[in-house]
């Protein structure tokens, strides 16, 4: 599906991902869809390749899916990878968004839990009020354009 998101639905969206980083004291936050599509990003070290890490976290989120059908499971909707000084939390928004959550070592993984699953359903209404809005676009093949 083809959507455009508007100013006024960015600024929606932005005010979920700022309450994330202030309440969770995470660094940052991004909001991708599942096809790997960044669709915002919010915080302070964005200095990071976010378009890699959209599309890498689509796929991860696509193996995982794969494991959960192995296992008997409809799906996993949190990952979680810790690293040395960064650790990155990776949460499902409704069906078609994923929340990708940065923090250091000075933020408990358990803040982050609780922060995002206050705000992951507000989140998620707002997303399906802006999508439901939106009709999908049209492609247009080049014979139409004339």
């Amino acid at each position: 599906m083809n959507i455009i998101i508007t100013r006024e639905d960015l600024k929606k969206i932005t005010f979920f991902l700022d309450k994330v980083v202030t309440s969770s004291l995470a660094h940052s936050v991004l909001l991708i869809d599942r096809s790997g599509q960044l669709i915002a990003q919010y915080g302070d070290n964005l200095e990071i390749d976010v378009l890699s890490l959209s599309a890498l976290t689509a796929a991860n989120f696509g193996a995982t899916a794969e494991i959960a059908k192995i296992l008997g499971e409809e799906e996993f909707t949190l990952l979680f990878h810790k690293g040395k000084s960064e650790n990155v939390y990776f949460t499902a928004v409704g069906e078609h968004v994923i929340m990708v959550t940065l923090f250091d070592d000075k933020t408990s993984l358990g803040l982050i839990r609780l922060r995002i699953n206050q705000i992951a359903d507000e989140l998620s209404n707002a997303l399906v009020s802006i999508f439901k809005e939106k009709k999908e676009i049209p492609i247009l093949e080049p014979q139409q354009l004339l």
